[in-house]
């Protein structure tokens, strides 16, 4: 048999591929859940703060020691995934998902929070980038590919929006840990249907995985990180500083490194092809715009305006609904026009929506917020769909797991510098409000801490009292809220600018190289 009847013969198998949506489905099931985690906390936050007790900075790491630690992770796990199995990996990381949901669901403790959820992302790490790749060998064909990643890209934009709609609902019903046990039964789905769907793929041509380089890629990740943080929470300081250096020179090691091993994690020469670095830096600087937004206007629907905790998910549906479509639809309006007017448009859309909500206060009406999720959804589906079929289509087959490794690494770590620039921008606004005279300095402490906060220690004061505090801390938090809007907005702006030259040229497969 001669090569090409070979590669035809393998195409036609890939394109038919019994069962192929079925495994699909099994694995968007899992990329929901990995992005419902990393929003769903954002309508807990008063439950959990009431309960838990933490304090302003430790409900920021509550908040992004997920992203944090997943997007230490991925590039590390999605090696692992092309060396032992896509398939194993996955497996393992989602068993693992499950089990530690019911530690993140009992959590005693702000500190046992923090941790639980650190462990909550090393499993998650393991199930992203092995979704993606296998996508990339389940779909053989360009244009079933595109769809494919259309739908995967639907559930991963949806997911911060889906979060706050099942979140809200349990927390109408339950306790807030209950937001974490849904994790199991979907998890469970995963491992036994998974078993028998999911087809096994790994790289054929891969060397052992280099411990020194998975170590230096966490500790560079979560350096750079905590020293963005904590200089936007507290200004330049010593500690800041430090982590930067750190962080820095990791990364720095890192690449040397991999330049160097016959058998890299990451092999740095994918940067070399523009598309796939263009695509990149719209994924982590489009997630930066929006997570930390996302995770504060939970907050906004609640606290503010006085929504309960489902009515305020369900307020958010808008941006779900617009991800999904945009997503299903992205790679045929990307191969009708082009990649870069696709990305470029989704992208220049999230950054006008928020925009808008720089006049966001205490009254806005929903009209106006419901509209500017559904734009918010529509350019995030576009854009992340497209971006991923560049990454994906721009390597190897054999590849597909360090490529979707670095995609779901810009994804996580822009969820991650997002909730710890803009977080802390909103904070840092919030906690210079002015506390209302007559308010003990005990009870003044603690509203400063989070609005959460604020609203459970008025509890105890006189009833004017009580409303003029919340009243003043309500008015710093829109104020930080709407600041956060307009730094978000002037980095999709500038992001959708850079996608603009950088993905000039860019096709997405149709049996055509690109």
């Amino acid at each position: 048999m001669t090569t090409s009847s070979i590669r035809t013969e393998s195409h036609i198998e890939g394109v038919r591929r019994p069962g192929r949506w079925l495994a699909l489905s099994v694995l968007v099931l899992a990329v929901l859940l990995v992005a419902v985690d990393a929003t769903v906390l954002g309508l807990a936050t008063p439950f959990l703060s009431e309960d838990l007790k933490p304090s302003g900075t430790q409900l920021l790491w509550i908040g992004d020691v997920y992203s944090f630690v997943i997007a230490g992770l991925l590039v590390s796990m999605g090696s692992l995934g092309d060396r032992i199995g896509r398939k194993k990996l996955l497996l393992i990381g989602a068993t693992a998902f499950g089990a530690l949901s019911v530690l993140n669901a009992y959590a005693t403790s702000p500190e046992m929070m923090i941790v639980a959820r650190a462990l909550l992302g090393v499993a998650g790490a393991t199930l992203m980038p092995s979704t993606l790749a296998l996508i990339r060998n389940l779909f053989h064909d360009p244009r079933e590919r595109s769809l494919a990643i259309g739908i995967w890209g639907a559930m991963a934009s949806a997911g911060a929006a889906v979060g706050p709609v099942v979140g809200g609902f349990l927390l109408e019903h339950f306790w807030w840990g209950s937001v974490f046990l849904i994790n199991l039964p979907v998890m469970a789905v995963l491992v036994l249907v998974g078993a028998r769907l999911i087809p096994e793929s790994k790289s054929p041509d891969h060397g052992p995985w280099d411990l020194p380089s998975v170590a230096l890629s966490l500790v560079g990740v979560v350096g750079v990180v905590y020293a963005v943080k904590e200089l936007a929470s507290h200004g330049p300081s010593l500690d800041a500083g430090a982590a930067a250096l750190i962080g820095a020179a990791a990364l720095t090691w890192f690449v040397r490194r991999q330049l160097t091993l016959p058998a890299p994690l990451l092999d740095m020469r994918l940067f070399h092809h523009r598309g796939f670095s263009g695509a990149v830096l719209a994924d982590l600087l489009t997630i930066l715009g929006l997570s930390g937004l996302v995770f504060f206007l939970s907050q906004f629907f609640q606290l503010v305006q006085g929504r309960r905790p489902l009515e305020a998910g369900l307020a958010e549906l808008p941006a779900a609904i617009g991800a999904v479509t945009a997503g299903l639809v992205a790679g045929v309006v990307a191969r009708r026009f082009s990649v870069r007017s696709v990305v470029a448009g989704g992208l220049a859309a999230v950054g006008l929506s928020l925009a808008v909500l720089t006049t966001l206060d205490l009254h806005t009406g929903y009209p106006l917020l419901g509209a500017s999720l559904l734009v918010v959804g529509v350019g995030a589906g576009f854009a992340f769909t497209v971006t991923a079929d560049v990454i994906l289509s721009s390597v190897p087959k054999e590849q597909a797991g360090a490529a979707s490794a670095v995609s779901e690494t810009a994804y996580e770590l822009g969820a991650a510098l997002g909730i710890a620039v803009l977080g802390s921008i909103v904070t840092g606004v919030y906690q210079g409000f002015v506390t209302p005279a007559g308010v003990p300095s005990d009870i003044a402490s603690a509203a400063h801490e989070s609005l959460g906060g604020a609203v459970e220690a008025s509890g105890g004061l006189a009833p004017a009292t009580a409303t003029a505090l919340v009243s003043s801390a309500q008015d710093a938090f829109v104020d930080g809220l709407r600041i956060a809007a307009g730094v978000g907005a002037g980095v999709l702006l500038a992001t959708a600018a850079a996608a603009w030259f950088l993905l000039r040229g860019q096709k997405l497969e149709d049996g055509v190289e690109h």
